[in-house]
């Protein structure tokens, strides 16, 4: 059965959580001005902060100084984290960071645990996840990953092209996925490798995530055999590990933007007066903001049912791809409904909308398009249907 009721400690976290995105974080949007992501200063600044506040790391094991919550408890945390796109950063639980963490506590080895997971968990560096190619390598599809990886004395040759790697400025190592005679396999490359380089930062519409998105190369890039992540041809195995619930708490995190989006736009339009009256008044109006409600609630409900199957000990690769579509689009239609009952003001950068709008657009592309989760949700259906 599942059970929707909070725990009171839950509740608490919870609302010392709003209250710190309220009167810390928000306050230091305005300080939010580099290129890509947080400046790394005010990164620290802002962990230090919610460490101090008791909420560093909420997804994190205790052992390794985090908070220790199941998925039903990150799912509450992280979308009163993600009320401010600087939310996630202060408490250590943003994308990519978040789901390679998961990623490294299911599959590392103990050394490995101790070398990357550790320093990552404590926020003292940052990483990303190098499985996304240029065309006409893997993107929606990963079957077509041309990265190769051929053995070499002592290890490893890496040789291919990312693209679209988010993070990977600035990041203390990668997780890199490519193609050895064995299969699909991951493989740990630290940034100090001369092997791989950042080629370019893409200039992409949204700016949220700390060291951009970034096109990489890895040219004879030799890793050590103990640099492989788990066991060799098992990586697509373990991309599931990592991507069923890390498209769940890219929802829960986005939900945090459309309640922020929403909450602007029902404060411009009680204030807001036209045809003498408010516009909160107007028909039309308030059909927007009924719309952006029944959008925000069923959201969650789709997100707490994945969370609880996770929790289950289920794979929820369909609880996740029908949360991943519909969380995506109904996110991105709040933001748009919010800016428009917000007409010029929305448009402009005096309100956070329009960057809103921004930062939520690509959620409909990344950690698979709303098509490609549309098409496998449509194939289990038949295939149940057929089978019974």
């Amino acid at each position: 059965m599942i059970d929707f009721s909070l725990d009171p400690e839950l509740v608490e976290l919870r609302d010392r959580t709003a209250a710190f995105v309220r009167d810390v974080v928000i306050p230091a949007e305005a300080r939010d001005v580099s290129a890509h992501g947080l400046d790394e200063g005010l990164r620290r600044e802002l962990q230090a902060a919610a460490r101090a506040a008791g909420l560093f790391a909420p997804q994190v094991a205790r052992e390794l100084g985090g908070l220790g919550l199941d998925t039903r408890g990150m799912a509450v945390v992280f979308e009163e984290a993600g009320y401010s796109l600087l939310g996630p950063q202060a408490l250590n639980c943003a994308a990519p960071d978040e789901g390679n963490m998961h990623l490294l506590s299911v599959v590392a080895t103990a050394e490995q645990k101790d070398r990357y997971l550790a320093p990552l968990a404590a926020g003292d560096t940052r990483s990303c996840f190098a499985m996304t190619e240029p065309a006409p390598g893997a993107g929606s599809d990963p079957s077509m990953l041309r990265t190769e990886a051929k053995r070499v004395d002592g290890g490893w040759s890496i040789t291919g092209r990312k693209w679209f790697i988010t993070g990977a400025e600035g990041a203390a190592f990668t997780i890199c996925m490519a193609r050895a005679p064995e299969g699909a396999t991951m493989f740990l490359v630290d940034a100090e490798n001369p092997g791989w380089r950042v080629e370019r930062l893409i200039d992409a519409m949204d700016r949220s995530f700390p060291g951009g998105h970034c096109e990489v190369v890895f040219e004879d890039c030799r890793v050590p055999d103990d640099a492989v992540l788990g066991a060799v041809g098992e990586g697509f195995r373990y991309a599931q590990v990592r991507l069923a619930p890390a498209r769940l708490t890219h929802c829960m995190r986005w939900l945090g933007v459309a309640r922020r989006a929403l909450d602007i736009a029902i404060d411009r339009a009680q204030e807001r007066e036209a045809f003498g009256q408010p516009l909160a008044e107007l028909g039309m109006i308030q059909e927007r903001i009924a719309q952006s409600v029944i959008d925000i609630d069923a959201s969650r409900a789709l997100i707490w049912r994945c969370a609880w199957a996770l929790d289950d000990g289920q794979h929820a690769r369909h609880e996740s791809s029908v949360a991943k579509a519909f969380v995506a689009e109904a996110v991105g239609r709040v933001v748009d409904r919010s800016l428009q009952i917000c007409g010029s003001l929305g448009v402009s950068r005096d309100v956070p909308l329009s960057r809103l709008y921004d930062e939520v657009r690509p959620f409909r592309i990344y950690d698979g398009p709303t098509e490609t989760h549309h098409w496998a949700i449509a194939r289990r259906a038949v295939r149940q249907r057929t089978t019974r």
